[in-house]
């Protein structure tokens, strides 16, 4: 994937959506860090964490758009890929408490020493390590995506039943990680981080540097998502979602296109997790509730689903609104105004925010050519011919 291929994919809406996501990326945490405490520019240090978190899920949801959008796989489950790829952060900073935590164990977590575990199982080992920590961010999803995605696409699962047997897998993981024996914290997960690289987790420049990180990454995964949908590869999916058995009769090899988005839109969900964990402070099993992968699908098609922009937008629109009206008197009604929001965006704007809006303007675009036609026509004394009946 050359430079190249990434600026040709580039219209005039992806530019401006890249240029206000490194514009963000850039000017809070200056704003955080240089202005004082108090002044009106300023962005206190809780909003630089809670639009980080906005950030991460955007993240997400382009990976759900990825496949869902473009190649037509609606997955239920990718908030286990998210999860998965948060545990792997999460346990690399429960390696760096050492003896700062409760017990002062240097080896053991403290959840560990107090369900008496004796020695560290061996999938914690390297944990300790950054390098291994985040390329298991991005093996871990990815492994488990390619595994799962190689026996369902092989089968020729598609439709309703592949959403089905996502949600069951996400439920499945949230079972297991559950269990306090099963080495991860239990119900309570994974907490009481205190660095990363060095860095004290809860200091503001840290705060302001992970979410200038979270801005990158979802630049880096807008434009690896918008190289895929404009090359061959991305005719492919989209052919593969509107005629997927045509698309096989013509000699392409399905799965294998499904199979190989599947993965990378699991890889992107990682590392959505994993720079979701410091800045949250915690993952916990209810990460991987199939509510969570279904409510990322409602981002998605509230933006507008295969347009990237929109599944960013949808994402940071809905979790604001989520935000809002959880912190009032309408908090105990959120769950029902959000089913009613996915309700009204399906039968008023099928295309969501984003893809409605294209229509316009394409609409728009397309009338002034043949009005700007007629008035020039006009100008030069140009009329249309008028019938024999109203000739007489």
């Amino acid at each position: 994937m050359t430079p190249h291929m990434l600026t040709r994919s580039l219209d005039r809406g992806a530019t401006i959506f890249l240029t206000i996501v490194a514009a963000c990326g850039i000017l809070i945490p200056l704003s955080n860090l240089l202005l004082p405490a108090g002044s009106f520019l300023q962005v206190p240090t809780y909003l630089v964490a809670l639009w980080g978190k906005y950030v991460c899920y955007a993240i997400l949801a382009l990976s759900i758009d990825l496949i869902w959008g473009y190649c037509g796989i609606l997955s239920l489950g990718h908030g286990a890929f998210f999860a998965l790829g948060g545990y792997a952060m999460g346990m690399y900073l429960m390696r760096q408490i050492g003896t700062r935590g409760v017990y002062g164990n240097p080896i053991l977590p403290d959840f560990m020493v107090f369900l008496n575990w004796q020695k560290l199982p061996w999938y914690w080992y390297g944990f300790d390590m950054f390098w291994f920590a985040a390329l298991m961010v991005l093996v871990v999803p990815g492994l488990l995506a390619f595994c799962f995605g190689w026996l369902a696409f092989r089968s020729r699962v598609t439709g309703v039943y592949l959403s089905i047997i996502t949600q069951a897998m996400t439920y499945a993981l949230l079972l297991a990680f559950f269990r306090n024996d099963f080495g991860f914290g239990g119900n309570n997960g994974l907490t009481d981080f205190k660095d990363i690289l060095g860095f004290n987790v809860q200091a503001e420049d840290t705060r302001a540097a992970l979410f200038a990180l979270s801005c990158l990454a979802l630049i880096v995964g807008f434009l690896v998502c918008r190289a895929i949908v404009s090359s061959k590869l991305g005719k492919v999916l989209i052919a593969v979602r509107d005629a997927e058995s045509r698309t096989r009769f013509l000699g392409y090899r399905v799965e294998s296109y499904k199979l190989f988005v599947f993965t990378v839109s699991a890889c992107m969900a990682g590392v959505a997790g994993a720079l979701y964990v410091p800045q949250v402070g915690i993952i916990n099993p209810s990460e991987f509730a199939p509510g969570n992968s279904i409510e990322a699908v409602i981002w998605v098609a509230v933006g507008g689903r295969g347009t990237l922009v929109g599944a960013a937008l949808g994402a940071i629109v809905v979790n604001y609104a989520k935000t809002f009206f959880t912190s009032g008197a309408l908090a105990p009604y959120w769950l029902f105004m959000l089913g009613a929001l996915f309700i009204l965006v399906t039968l008023l704007l099928p295309k969501g925010i984003i893809g409605t809006f294209n229509s316009w303007w394409e609409s728009a675009r397309e009338k002034r050519p043949a009005e700007t036609t007629v008035s020039a026509a006009a100008e030069d004394g140009i009329t249309e011919p008028k019938m024999a009946e109203e000739a007489q």
